[in-house]
């Protein structure tokens, strides 16, 4: 058995758990063993009941609020097993500092974790704190609800009925983000040529309502990655990327980043793909498989996203990824999705079907579209081909544009 994330050994008695009672508290439960070698063998505790009361006591002394936990006694090995419930009024501190867990290891929050933990324990959400600025303007927002809803005034009460005041009448956060005058961290966008040295155009949209910039952010995409072709009978309007994922991808940004994080919402274009990434990881009780399955359960920013989904730039809550999935069903390269404690990313490829591709060069971009990068010996042997010929069909790949190099020499590995 091995140490992970909500699971620790103890050999011995220091103050150092209370971190880790600490982390627990705040995301989520966990257990720490004490009288268990950081190898996982057993070296127990001498007197295990009377370290059960020292236990219970400087959890009791040093954590503020009290945590939820209870303790068992292997008396058969001398082991102690301390069970930490999350709890619901968070943030739960050691010495004045809250703590999360990382990897196996706890440590102190930053000041936006801190805040977030702040507001759960308040049970509120960031958008619904009250907004520095209290003078608003809504001209975007008033064109786009003329425009989507056919409402004619926008009056204080369609401002109350979309959820843009606190108890106590002050424009909120969510107000602020629609406002004219939205002072938050924006979208920044930037187009690469052949290494990601080479800029060849940047804008960042921010100072304006995020419908501004969803617009902003949708006509530099269409710039780049949209295009006619003209026969002699019509004008047809041709889409590198499906013009449904990259609408859904900005949407789902805008709507299910974590706010009061000071960084932008990036987007890098490159020639065969464009990059999304989001601040903020997911929101609490969802997990990565939850998020990826299209299972979305509670919304970061219910507020912004109800308007979205009146608005119809989004549908239904929660289904964004499969939308996404399925504008490149007939793709060979598929959409890729990536979720850490801090980013949300969405690659979206540029579909390729100007280049046809021969059987044995699916199986190729079938092996490579597991995940992960490989050797080309890996791909010859998953494939059943010789290397040499791997190798051939390998540099067709990657002068299509669907398959990319990493490293050199022996180190070489290759992706889609």
């Amino acid at each position: 058995m091995k140490e992970k994330k909500n699971l620790e050994f103890k050999s011995t008695i220091t103050n150092t758990f209370l971190k880790t009672v600490s982390a627990y508290s705040n995301f989520g439960d966990g257990e720490i063993w004490f009288g268990i070698n950081d190898d996982g063998s057993v070296c127990g505790i001498e007197h295990p009941e009377t370290v059960c009361i020292d236990i219970e006591n400087r959890i009791n002394d040093s954590i503020s609020p009290k945590p939820k936990f209870e303790m068992r006694v292997d008396t058969s090995k001398n082991i102690i097993c301390l069970t930490v419930r999350e709890g619901a009024y968070k943030p739960y501190l050691y010495k004045g500092k809250a703590y999360r867990r990382s990897d196996t290891t706890s440590v102190e929050v930053d000041q936006a974790e801190l805040k977030s933990l702040v507001l759960e324990g308040s049970n509120l959400y960031f958008e619904e704190l009250p907004s520095e600025k209290q003078t608003l303007r809504f001209e975007e927002l008033s064109k786009k609800l003329i425009e989507k809803l056919e409402i004619q005034v926008v009056s204080e009460d369609v401002l109350r009925t979309l959820g843009f005041f606190t108890k106590n009448r002050e424009y909120n956060n969510a107000a602020a983000l629609l406002s004219d005058e939205n002072r938050f961290y924006g979208i920044d966008m930037a187009r690469f040529g052949s290494s990601i040295n080479e800029i060849m155009d940047r804008e960042t949209f921010s100072h304006m309502s995020i419908l501004k910039q969803y617009d902003a952010a949708v006509n530099m995409i269409k710039r780049y990655y949209q295009y006619e072709e003209i026969n002699e009978i019509e004008r047809k309007k041709v889409d590198l990327i499906p013009e449904t994922a990259y609408r859904e991808a900005i949407a789902n940004a805008l709507v299910h980043r974590d706010w009061s994080i000071p960084a932008h919402i990036r987007i890098l274009m490159f020639k065969d793909r464009i990059e999304i990434k989001s601040p903020g990881g997911l929101p609490k009780g969802i997990t990565a498989d939850e998020y990826l399955n299209g299972e979305i359960s509670c919304l970061r920013n219910p507020i912004l996203g109800n308007l979205f989904f009146r608005l119809q730039y989004i549908e239904m809550f929660g289904t964004g990824i499969r939308r996404i999935q399925y504008s490149y069903r007939n793709a060979l390269i598929k959409p890729k999705f990536e979720v850490t404690d801090n980013v949300i990313s969405v690659v979206l490829p540029v579909l390729n079907s100007q280049y046809q591709v021969t059987s044995d060069e699916r199986k190729i971009i079938n092996e490579l579209g597991q995940g992960g990068q490989l050797s080309s010996s890996e791909i010859a042997k998953r494939t059943g081909m010789k290397k040499s010929k791997t190798l051939r069909l390998i540099e067709h790949l990657k002068e299509k544009g669907y398959v990319r190099v990493t490293g050199n020499g022996r180190g070489t590995k290759y992706t889609l």
